[in-house]
């Protein structure tokens, strides 16, 4: 007799239960960053904004892209430093000897961009790497937007005449709130890259197994 098949959610549990998590925490940042926003324009005698408009506001936009952008930068680029190079020992690098790696490919058909070759091979055998790249440039140009327009919310506050987005981008504030996410997403990659050498989390495919000697490249 065959095994019964796995239920929707057996088969999809890891990005559903991200997915809630994501969707759970981005609408706390909106009621929070809501009631902060509204707070501290009380404060300097402006009218508080209903929920919708501050969804559209500097404020909203460029705290959420400018996380996600970073996040985006992070992940795009570990892809790509995963391909040429190593980690001895650690649990998130690619096995040192390549006849080891081999050994490890499931058999299973092939996907038809690799049959097909030319660029649409080429574009499959890169999609992981550009698709993040995208990604961060679609969050860096709209971390860039939502900056400049909180930068000029708060200067008409204080009186003060706008300032163009090209003068925003170059200055220093806007590359502040983007290099303070930059540092912390790569000091995350490194700490999973060297603590995965030594340290351990029973099934969980981050880590080596619990007999596997330290020295054991990849998972």
């Amino acid at each position: 007799m065959s095994a019964p098949t796995p239920s929707f959610f057996r088969r999809n549990g890891l990005s559903l239960v991200l997915a809630v998590l994501f969707l759970g925490f981005l609408a706390g940042q909106m009621l929070t960053g809501w009631n902060a926003d509204n707070e501290s324009r009380m404060l300097s005698g402006q009218d508080p904004l209903p929920l919708r408009e501050y969804l559209l506001s500097g404020h909203f936009i460029s705290a959420t892209f400018e996380n996600w952008e970073s996040e985006f930068l992070q992940m795009g680029m570990y892809v790509l430093l995963t391909v040429g190079l190593r980690q001895r020992g650690s649990a998130e690098s690619r096995p040192l000897d390549p006849a080891e790696e081999e050994e490890r490919i499931d058999p299973g058909p092939t996907p038809w961009p690799v049959r097909a070759g030319g660029m649409a091979r080429w574009l499959y055998a890169n999609s992981l790497a550009l698709a993040f790249m995208l990604l961060f440039l679609a969050s860096f140009v709209l971390h860039a937007w939502g900056s400049w327009m909180h930068e000029n919310e708060e200067r008409a506050t204080d009186g003060q005449p706008p300032v163009a987005l090209v003068e925003h981008v170059a200055g220093a504030q806007f590359w502040y709130e983007s290099l303070q996410n930059w540092q912390s997403e790569f000091l995350a990659v490194l700490s999973i890259v060297v603590l995965s050498i030594w340290l351990r989390q029973d099934k969980s495919p981050e880590s080596k197994p619990l007999a596997a000697p330290h020295r054991q490249t990849g998972t």
